[in-house]
C-alpha cells in the first residue's frame, strides 16, 4: 500500500474512513519509511530491527538487486536472528502472525520456530494458480502444518478479483484477541495481510464499491477491517492499554498500476525503488489515552523502529551483542519529541541513499535496466526525471545528487553542485555515512541461492489432506534478480 492511498494523506476519493479516523485519534507519521523497497527485506527488518543487508535478507549475485522470497529459495530468516516475538517471550508475552510471513519457507524458518507461537497464513505470496507439476499452489498453514492451498482450498478468482482472505484473517485476529484477554494475557498481533498485492482480491460485499477499482476495494476491505479490530479492543475495554501501529512493507507497486496498483501520493517512483516513492510508508501509531489525539509527527521513523519500540513497550532493552538499526520512537509519540537520526535506502547489498533531516543524498541512482523497461516494465511511470530516474546503475558517489524533501518531495529540483547550501549539507552527510559504513558487517546473504526441490511441494500437514507433491531432483543454481 502507497503513502497516497488513505484520505488522512490526502487520498482525493477519501474510502478509508476507519483509518482516517484512527489517524485523528492518534498519530500520523508523514516521514515513515521500510526498511527496504520490497516485500520480505523489509519484513525481515520490522522483526529484527536491523538492516537487512545485517540480517541476510539481500543477494550478492548481482550489484544492488531487490531480492525477496520466492517459492525456490533455498535461504530465509537465520537462526543467529533474534526476531521480535522470541524477545517478548520473555516478558510473557504470546505471539501470533496472521497472513504473509515471507522469510523463508523451508521448515527451519517455520514463524512458530522464531517466536511466534500462533500462525494462520502462507509463507509466501499469493501468486498462482499453479499446475502443480512445475510449480506447486502456495500452502496456508494454521500453526505447524498446511491445512490446503491456495485456489485450491483457498479461492481466489483472478477474473473477478474475489476472495475471502481478509475476511478470514479479520475473523483470526479477533478471535486471538478475545481469547487473550480473556485469559489476561499481554499478545503481540502480527497482521500481515496483502490484499493490496497483485493479484488484488476482495471479498464479494466490497467488490465494485469503490471509485478506484478493484485495488481500490481491496483497500476499503482492509480500512473496514482494522476498524472492526480497534472497536473490538474498545469493546473489550483494552484499548486504553493496547499499542496500535498500521504501516506497509514498501510502496505502493506502480508496475501493477493503474488497475491494480495504489499512490504514492506526491514522492518519485514506486515499488523496486529506493526513491521516495519505493520506500516512504502510510503511518499511523494508536493508543488511547496514551498518544495525544490528531498529531502529526515530522520525526523520521522506519519500520526497524517497531522493534525497539515494541521491546520498550514491553519493559525489555534489544539485544546488546548486534547493531540494531531501529530506535525507540516513544520519546516522539507521546512526548512530541523529535529524535535525529539518519534514513538509509538499500538495494540489495548497495547503500543508494540516505536521508538527513529534510536532506536526501543519492550515492547511486537506478529504476530497472534499458531490458527491462523495454519489455514494459516500468517501476516509474509517467515520472521521468532526466538523470535521476536512470536505466543504467549511475554512481554519484564523488558529487552525490541533494534534494531538499521540504521543498521538492518529489525529488525533481536537483540542489546545484557549486551552491553553498550543498557544500554545507552534504560535509554533514559524509559524516553520517562514514560512521554508518564504518559499523557495517554485512550478513551472509540468504537470497542467492534457488532449487525447485525445495518449493512447497511436501509441506507439513499434506499427507492429512493428500496433498503431498513429489519434488524435482535438487538442482541448486545462483538466483537471477533482474531489478
Amino acid at each position: 500500500m502507497g503513502w497516497g492511498d488513505l484520505g488522512a494523506f490526502g487520498e482525493p476519493s477519501k474510502e478509508t474512513p476507519n483509518l482516517d479516523q484512527m489517524a485523528s485519534e492518534g498519530m500520523l507519521f508523514l516521514d515513515f519509511y521500510t526498511a527496504n523497497p520490497l516485500c520480505s527485506p523489509s519484513r525481515a527488518a520490522l522483526l529484527t530491527g536491523r538492516l537487512p543487508v545485517r540480517n541476510g535478507f539481500y543477494t550478492t549475485n548481482a550489484h544492488a538487486r531487490n531480492a525477496y522470497t520466492p517459492q525456490d529459495i533455498v535461504g530465509g530468516i537465520p537462526d543467529s536472528e533474534l526476531l521480535l516475538p522470541e524477545l517478548l517471550k520473555k516478558a510473557g508475552y504470546i505471539n501470533k502472525i496472521i497472513g504473509k510471513w515471507h522469510l523463508g519457507h523451508r521448515p527451519q524458518f517455520h514463524p512458530l520456530k522464531h517466536g511466534f507461537d500462533e500462525w494462520f497464513g502462507s509463507p509466501n505470496c499469493h501468486f498462482g494458480p499453479f499446475d502443480n507439476r512445475a510449480l506447486p499452489n502456495i500452502p496456508v498453514y494454521r500453526n505447524w502444518e498446511m491445512i490446503g492451498r491456495y485456489y485450491e482450498d483457498f479461492k481466489i478468482d483472478l477474473k473477478t478479483g474475489e476472495a475471502n482472505l481478509t475476511q478470514v484473517y479479520l475473523q483470526e485476529a479477533l478471535d486471538f484477541i478475545s481469547k487473550q484477554q480473556a485469559s489476561k494475557q499481554p499478545f503481540f498481533l502480527y497482521w500481515a495481510i496483502d490484499a493490496t498485492h497483485a493479484p488484488v482480491y476482495a471479498s464479494k460485499h466490497f467488490l465494485g464499491t469503490s471509485q478506484r477499482g478493484l485495488y481500490g476495494d481491496a483497500v476499503r476491505e482492509i480500512d473496514d477491517s482494522i476498524g472492526k479490530i480497534l472497536k473490538h479492543l474498545q469493546k473489550l475495554g483494552i484499548s486504553e492499554n493496547t499499542f496500535v501501529f498500521f504501516t506497509s512493507d514498501n510502496g505502493a507497486a506502480l508496475i501493477s498500476a493503474p488497475k491494480q496498483g495504489g499512490s504514492n501520493g506526491p514522492f518519485l517512483c514506486g515499488k523496486q525503488t529506493t526513491f521516495e516513492g519505493g520506500m516512504r510508508a502510510p503511518a499511523i501509531a494508536w493508543w488511547p489515552g496514551q498518544i495525544p489525539a490528531g498529531v502529526v509527527s515530522h520525526q523520521l521513523g522506519n519500520v526497524m523502529d517497531l522493534f525497539t519500540t515494541s521491546l520498550s513497550l514491553a519493559g525489555l532493552q534489544p539485544p546488546s551483542d548486534r547493531q540494531i538499526d531501529g530506535i525507540d520512537l516513544l520519546p516522539a509519540i507521546l512526548q512530541g519529541k523529535l529524535i535525529d537520526r539518519p534514513i538509509f535506502y538499500y538495494r540489495g547489498d548497495e547503500m543508494m541513499a540516505v536521508r538527513v533531516g529534510l536532506y536526501k543524498a543519492h550515492y547511486w541512482t537506478w529504476s530497472n535496466s534499458w531490458e527491462e523497461y523495454s519489455k514494459g516494465i516500468d517501476f516509474c511511470p509517467g515520472q521521468n526525471v532526466s538523470g535521476v530516474t536512470t536505466h543504467t546503475q549511475e554512481e554519484h558517489t564523488t558529487l552525490p545528487l541533494l534534494f531538499h524533501l521540504g521543498r521538492d518531495p518529489g525529488e525533481k529540483y536537483l540542489l546545484s553542485f557549486a551552491s553553498d547550501e550543498y557544500q554545507r549539507v552534504m560535509q554533514q552527510i559524509s559524516f553520517v555515512v562514514q560512521q554508518h559504513k564504518a559499523t557495517m558487517v554485512p550478513g551472509v546473504p540468504q537470497l542467492n541461492v534457488c532449487d525447485q526441490a525445495v518449493m512447497n511441494w511436501s509441506p507439513p500437514g499434506c499427507e492429512k489432506l493428500g496433498k503431498c507433491l513429489t519434488p524435482p531432483k535438487s538442482d541448486p543454481k545462483k538466483c537471477f534478480w533482474p531489478h
